[in-house]
C-alpha cells in the first residue's frame, strides 16, 4: 500500500491550531477561577496582570462574562477620572508608534505612568489583528512606568476597539496618569476616539499631499493639534510649508467650544526633537479647558454619549444573538438577494419577529 506523502506543513498547521484552542481554554479558565472583587483588589494595587486579566473579561464576547465585567467596571469607576486621556490618530506612514514612543518615554521621564492603548488593524479576511504593537514600540514596553494594551479593531469603525471605552476606566483605576490612544487611522470614521479623549491630536506627514486635507471638513477640524512628525533631513523645508498652508487652511475652521485655538507643529520623533514642546502644549490645553470649566463638561458629554452607544450595541448583540432571529435571517437574506423581498420589507419582519419574541 503507498503511503501518501506528509505534507510539511501539516503539522505546522495542527500544531497553531491545537496551541490556539489550549490558549483560549487557558484564558477562559483564569476568568472564571479570579472572581470579580479579587482583580478589582490587584487592580486598585497596580498589579499589571490582574489589569490585563481584567480588560480580557470585558473583551470577552462570552454572555457568561458579562455580570462579572460590569461588576469589575462599577467596582473600578469611582477611582477613575483623573487621568489625561490624548488621542492620536494619524495615516499609515505618520509615524505614530515611534511618535508615541518617544513622547512616552518623555511622559515617564516626568514620573507619569502611562498606559497606551493600541489599535490593531484587522484583517477582513483572517479577523486577526495584523500589527504587533509591543514590537513596534520595544523600549517603551520596557519601561516600568508604561502598560501597553493591544486590541484588534475587529469590526468597529472609527478605529477603536469595542471596549476601549471601559478600559480606560480600569487603566485609571491602576493609578495611571495618562492614557493613549493609538487608533488605527481610517481617516474620517475617526469621531469615536474623539469622544472619549480629552485631547486629540493628528500626526501628519508633508510631501504625501495630506496636508492639502486641511482644506476638508473631516478628521482635522475635530483635531485640537496638527503635528507634521518627520521633520528631520531634507523633510524640514517641506514639513514647513506644510505647516503653513495647514495653518492657513484652519483660519477657515469655526473656533471650538473649547476656547482652545488648534495649532500646527513638527517634530522629529526619531531624533527625539519637538517632543517636549508637544507635552508643553498638551499640559497648557488640559489647564486651560479646566479653568473655564469646559473639561468638565466635555467628559459628562461623553459620558452620555457612551450611555447611548452601549444601549445600541446591547441592542444589537440581543437582536443578532435571538434564536428565532438567527433562523429567520439567512431566509430573509436570499428573499432579498433573489429579488423576493425588499430590504425594508425584510427588516420589518425580522424586527416584528423580535419584539414579538419577547412577549
Amino acid at each position: 500500500m503507498k503511503k501518501n506523502k506528509a505534507n510539511p506543513n501539516d503539522n505546522q498547521d495542527s500544531s497553531e491550531i491545537f496551541n490556539a484552542a489550549v490558549l483560549k481554554k487557558i484564558q477562559q479558565a483564569r476568568m472564571a477561577q479570579t472572581s470579580a472583587e479579587e482583580l478589582v483588589v490587584g487592580i486598585l494595587s497596580a498589579n499589571i496582570s490582574a489589569l490585563s486579566r481584567a480588560i480580557t473579561v470585558i473583551e470577552s464576547s462570552n454572555k457568561n462574562h458579562f455580570a462579572k465585567a460590569n461588576a469589575i467596571i462599577n467596582s473600578c469607576l469611582p477611582h477613575a477620572n483623573q487621568s489625561v486621556r490624548i488621542g492620536i490618530t494619524g495615516v499609515s506612514g505618520a509615524g505614530k508608534s515611534t511618535f508615541i514612543e518617544a513622547f512616552g518615554k518623555h511622559l515617564s521621564s516626568l514620573g507619569k505612568k502611562i498606559a497606551v492603548l493600541t489599535i490593531d488593524p484587522t484583517s477582513s479576511i483572517s479577523h486577526g489583528s495584523i500589527l504587533g504593537d509591543k514590537t513596534r514600540m520595544d523600549e517603551l514596553s520596557k519601561d516600568p512606568n508604561t502598560y501597553i494594551r493591544p486590541s484588534a479593531s475587529g469590526e468597529t469603525l472609527g478605529g477603536v476597539a469595542r471596549k476601549t471605552r471601559e478600559t480606560i476606566i480600569l487603566c485609571e483605576a491602576g493609578g495611571f496618569d495618562v492614557i493613549i490612544i493609538e487608533t488605527v487611522g481610517v481617516g474620517q470614521n475617526e469621531i469615536a476616539v474623539h469622544s472619549m479623549v480629552d485631547f486629540f491630536l493628528l500626526l501628519q506627514i508633508s510631501g504625501a499631499g495630506d496636508e492639502l486635507q486641511g482644506i476638508k471638513r473631516g478628521v482635522i477640524e475635530i483635531a485640537d493639534a496638527i503635528v507634521f512628525n518627520k521633520s528631520d533631513g531634507d523633510n524640514i523645508d517641506k514639513t514647513e510649508q506644510a505647516k503653513a498652508e495647514l495653518n492657513r487652511a484652519l483660519h477657515f475652521f469655526p473656533p471650538k467650544k473649547s476656547g482652545w485655538i488648534p495649532s500646527v507643529s513638527s517634530c522629529s520623533a526619531k531624533n527625539n526633537q519637538g517632543i517636549a514642546q508637544v507635552e508643553q502644549m498638551i499640559t497648557d490645553y488640559i489647564e486651560l479647558t479646566k479653568s473655564n470649566t469646559y473639561f468638565d463638561k466635555k467628559r459628562a458629554e461623553q459620558n452620555e454619549f457612551w450611555l447611548l452607544e452601549t444601549i445600541n450595541d446591547q441592542l444589537k448583540q440581543n437582536f443578532y444573538g435571538n434564536t428565532e432571529i438567527q433562523n429567520l435571517l439567512e431566509k430573509t437574506k436570499k428573499a432579498v438577494q433573489n429579488n423576493e423581498s425588499s430590504p425594508f420589507a425584510a427588516a420589518q419582519l425580522l424586527i416584528e419577529t423580535y419584539f414579538n419574541s419577547k412577549d
